[in-house]
């Protein structure tokens, strides 16, 4: 984006999830955000690691927040850890003890819990592959041409 065009102005969970991405490069890990695993649902993040594993990241801006989200236990089947991101204000008594912890800001984050392993199958593993990197790509060409339409984002 050119410097003298105005920014849009990032939500809470954006802000989160940018800190999120930026503490996951620091580990090897390449992310995407918003990617569509199966209809209906929508990560936050969704992390790439150095050995082909794949996290998820689900970014919680408050109480309200989590406690309407109804989806994130679909998530778990397509990944091979799964994460909350959370400010440090947020009362993390609230989520499950058996899902792993990110807290973050907009600039950083901690993985404070690691999420338990579960391997991705096969055949799910390159599914997952396939779309993040579909996912990636359509995200850098609408970068480079913001006037192409681009349905699949």
């Amino acid at each position: 984006m050119p410097d003298d065009l105005p920014r849009p102005e990032m939500k809470p969970g954006q802000l989160l999830a940018r800190g999120v991405c930026r503490h996951l490069l620091s580990h090897d890990f390449v992310t995407v955000e918003e990617l569509v695993p199966a209809p209906g649902l929508r990560v936050d993040v969704m992390a790439l690691g150095p050995k082909g594993e794949i996290w998820v990241v689900e970014c919680k801006s408050s109480r309200a927040d989590f406690q309407t989200d109804r989806k994130w236990q679909g998530y778990l089947e397509w990944c091979d850890r799964y994460f909350w991101a959370v400010d440090e204000a947020f009362p993390t008594e609230l989520l499950p003890e058996e899902t792993g912890l990110i807290v973050a800001d907009a600039y950083d984050a901690e993985i404070v819990r690691m999420g338990p392993e579960t391997k991705l199958a096969g055949a799910r593993r390159k599914t997952m592959l396939q779309k993040f990197a579909r996912h990636a790509a359509l995200r850098w060409q609408a970068a480079r041409d913001p006037d192409l339409p681009l349905t699949d984002l």
